[in-house]
């Protein structure tokens, strides 16, 4: 029994020699856990809508923008619902406002330089020019004529002392003796008097597109149409079609020199080369 009691450990001697043990243990491993820490939760990714693009309205109806002044910007759609065109309208009360036509010779300039040295609340571009640019056809400021008027294939947007008419110079040819006070001339016709078909030979030339028009009401719309989808025929079309109740129209140059500028609000559509004659118009 002596031999036993000397070789059993005693109780005490035994906590020591578990606690020695455990301690070995946690060297040996660098840390001692009695059970594993959970991983914290991801956070997830915050969650973005992408925003629906409000649908194109194919047609504005027209806006009143002040007294005698209306706006209006129709997209023309595809059978699949894809817009091909775009078409941007000002349409005028003669009574309210003041037409003029505004010449540089030889020295073109932006629609912006021409409203800024007019004070014109818009600005729309003229008829053709040659690589000189002087224009084609007759024109006439401040009562002076220059040019030679085009024949009956034409048309011209006038400014009598009564105020703007638009012409086929068919019906209604240009007489020097006619007090003019402001004249420009272009061509083809696109819609003729009493809202006649104007232009009926298909061609196959798109491009951009400016009309001087004047509807049954004697209102002045000017169009531009900047995509570059309209044909001549195409566009005498559309016009023909449209509900402007247009009693006639005129084509004026179109490609790189189609632009119209509004001063207030500042808008329309911007030429992409400079011109040596405008259309103007003023509030009275």
């Amino acid at each position: 029994m002596a031999l036993l009691s000397r070789i059993q450990p005693t109780q005490k001697h035994f906590w020591r020699w578990l606690w020695g043990l455990l301690w070995l243990l946690a060297g040996c491993q660098g840390r001692f856990d009695l059970a594993p820490r959970p991983l914290p939760a991801p956070t997830p990714p915050p969650i973005t809508a992408t925003p629906t693009p409000p649908p194109l309205l194919p047609d504005t109806g027209w806006e009143l923008l002040q007294p005698g002044l209306e706006r209006r910007i129709i997209y023309l759609l595809t059978a699949q619902g894809q817009p091909y065109e775009q078409i941007y309208l000002l349409r005028f009360a003669p009574a309210l406002f003041r037409f003029d036509v505004a010449y540089h010779p030889g020295q073109p300039q932006s629609l912006t330089a021409w409203q800024s040295e007019t004070g014109a609340l818009a600005v729309i571009n003229g008829g053709y020019f040659t690589p000189e640019f002087t224009a084609t056809g007759l024109i006439v400021v401040n009562g002076q004529a220059s040019g030679v008027s085009y024949g009956d294939f034409a048309g011209m947007f006038a400014i009598t002392p009564q105020g703007p008419q638009l012409r086929w110079l068919a019906q209604q040819p240009y007489d020097p003796a006619e007090p003019l006070l402001a004249a420009l001339q272009s061509f083809p016709m696109l819609v003729k008097p009493d809202g006649a078909p104007g232009y009926n030979e298909p061609d196959n030339h798109p491009s951009r597109r400016t009309v001087v028009a004047q509807d049954r009401q004697g209102r002045i719309i000017f169009l531009a149409a900047g995509w570059g989808s309209f044909t001549l025929h195409g566009l005498s079309q559309f016009l023909n079609g449209s509900d402007l109740d247009i009693d006639i129209a005129l084509n004026l140059d179109g490609g790189a020199s189609t632009g119209i500028l509004l001063a207030q609000p500042v808008e329309g559509l911007g030429t992409l080369a400079t011109v040596p004659a405008v259309i103007t118009v003023h509030a009275r």
